[in-house]
């Protein structure tokens, strides 16, 4: 099992990182930088999202659906133009791919993005950073596990995978929780519901690091 993280303390400033320049496929998390490429290509336009738009962007962040992501990564010009959206997002280790699950990013990277969409210092202006938060805010229940493990005011994503070639599972949490921004990557799973255990076990540890939580 691969496990990697990256935290950072909104309140202190203060970060930690494991692993967090190591490699994975995204599965669903890449769904976020979807998003945030479409804004950031509407706005680019001078527009805000159809209504059509925003709601594909809820089907696709708030049940994860994939056909949504599949036509917005098309709206928002395909894989290189989720490209183009990582640049400028400051995501120097993220790559798309063909398949957009199959995009590939780091701890550090999804952090990053992180950043973008719940603070300030960001390509993505006050409506785009507020729309995709609060949808992240309002994840459906049975895929509202990962990093809500470490509180209860929490904003996420997950991510969850079978690799065909290993039969084992990819599972993915990242979003915001105590005020942290926390991204948990990990691979080598022998079922979903064991890398679900695994990742939420690093995000708490990954939050008490920075915030000094009781055991």
């Amino acid at each position: 099992m691969d496990l990697s993280f990256a935290v950072y303390d909104t309140a202190g400033g203060r970060e930690t990182a494991y692993g967090e320049d190591r490699t994975y496929v995204t599965a669903s998390v890449v769904k976020v930088a979807i998003l945030a490429a479409l804004l950031l290509r509407a706005a680019d336009s001078g527009r805000w999202l159809t209504g059509e738009e925003e709601r594909l962007a809820e089907a696709m962040i708030e049940r994860s659906d994939n056909d949504a992501a599949t036509a917005l990564r098309a709206a928002a010009g395909g894989p290189a133009g989720l490209d183009a959206a990582h640049a400028r997002l400051g995501m120097t280790r993220t790559s798309a791919a063909s398949a957009w699950g199959l995009t590939r990013t780091t701890a550090r990277d999804q952090l990053t993005l992180l950043k973008a969409v719940f603070g300030t210092d960001s390509p993505l202006d006050g409506r785009a950073r507020g729309f995709l938060a609060g949808l992240m805010g309002r994840v459906v229940a049975g895929q509202d596990w990962g990093v809500s493990a470490a509180g209860d005011d929490w904003a996420l994503k997950n991510g969850w995978l079978p690799r065909s070639g290993s039969g084992l599972w990819v599972v993915h949490s990242v979003g915001r929780v105590r005020g942290c921004l926390v991204a948990v990557l990990s691979d080598g799973h022998g079922t979903r519901e064991e890398g679900i255990a695994r990742v939420e076990e690093a995000a708490v540890r990954a939050v008490r690091r920075v915030v000094r939580l009781p055991a």
